[in-house]
């Protein structure tokens, strides 16, 4: 009886310190503090003008926003993000022209998290619908990250457009060999 006991007693302790995967523990001040993002970045390499239509031309950019912790690693938070889209200027001190277009985007719920979240960069992905956008044009992208729970963060990039023809190669290259092979030589 009393193995019945303790058995029953060891199982209802082991339930009750287990939790159900659909609510998640909360944050204490010390996960949020170690954890919680600390920069911010447009990634630079995958940031980039989209064809969502497939009709061979740019519906817009596709904006990837990568958040990441004291440590340097990637992280969720929850707040909304402005994105402007500038001409370029180059040799200026402000690199930013004529403003071309305003997007706002909220990572307030849990739903915008599910739609925003790419596991595979993990980061946070926006289509940012710019119909007769230039594939050859210069363009600068800039963001604003607004924190749920306060502060800020903001980036740019320029996203450089493609050059309309093939670049040529700055030399004509050879079908010769510019030097003869080395050879082994063998000490007497």
């Amino acid at each position: 009886m009393r193995c019945k006991l303790a058995l029953a007693l060891l199982v209802a302790l082991v339930l009750a310190g287990c939790q159900s995967g659909d609510a998640p523990y909360p944050r204490d001040d010390v996960d949020a503090a170690l954890f919680g993002p600390s920069a911010m970045r447009i990634h630079p390499i995958f940031t980039r003008l989209s064809d969502w239509t497939g009709d061979g031309t740019p519906d817009g950019i596709e904006a990837l926003i990568e958040l990441q912790d004291q440590f340097g690693d990637p992280t969720k938070a929850s707040g909304s993000i402005i994105f402007e889209l500038y001409t370029y200027r180059p040799y200026s001190p402000d690199v930013r022209g004529d403003r071309l277009a305003v997007w706002t985007g909220s990572l307030q719920t849990l739903q915008d998290q599910k739609d925003h979240w790419n596991r595979t960069s993990r980061t946070y992905s926006f289509q940012l619908a710019k119909p007769y956008i230039s594939p050859t044009t210069d363009y600068v992208l800039t963001a604003q990250f607004d924190l749920a729970s306060g502060g800020r963060f903001f980036d740019r990039t320029i996203l450089e457009g493609q050059s309309p023809q093939p670049r040529q190669p700055a030399t004509r290259p050879t079908t010769q060999p510019a030097t003869a092979p080395t050879t082994l030589t063998t000490a007497p």
